[in-house]
């Protein structure tokens, strides 16, 4: 994980930069999505933030998601039965594996993604703009439950 500090200078350097407005709300969360290690999801961020501004919205909340989306500096997971899932440390593209119990979703170091971008590209003729590669398993937190 990038310094948690750091990370976060970096975001509201870009908003600064933009003149965006860092609103109370917007600096602490973006200060939780530096300092997260694993992948929150919007509700989650929401009841984090209800512990000190008890009168912020939802609406605040994916307002700020999708505008960190919209500046490539939060990658949001989508999936079909759950809440989407944000990583403010590695905005880009890159594999993740996910528990099938428990949600817990891992960033993953491996080199064959970058081969299977290429090779895709070659065999296809397709121009590659951006890809998600997520394996699922059970987490060793999970299989010592069993």
């Amino acid at each position: 994980m990038a310094d948690p500090q750091a990370r976060f200078e970096e975001l509201v350097n870009k908003l600064r930069e933009r003149e965006y407005r860092l609103t109370p709300q917007r600096v602490a969360l973006m200060r939780l999505l530096a300092a997260s290690d694993g992948h929150p999801s919007a509700s989650h961020l929401y009841d984090r933030l209800q512990e000190q501004f008890p009168t912020t919205s939802p609406g605040t909340i994916y307002k700020t998601l999708n505008l960190l989306k919209d500046l490539d500096e939060v990658l949001e997971l989508g999936f079909s039965d759950d809440d989407n899932r944000y990583d403010g440390n590695k905005p880009y593209p890159h594999p993740h594996v996910i528990c099938v119990r428990c949600r817990k979703i891992m960033d993953l170091e491996v080199g064959m993604a970058q081969n299977l971008l290429q090779e895709a590209a070659q065999q296809s003729g397709f121009q590659i703009v951006s890809h998600r590669l997520d394996l699922y398993g059970i987490c060793p937190d999970c299989q010592d439950r069993e």
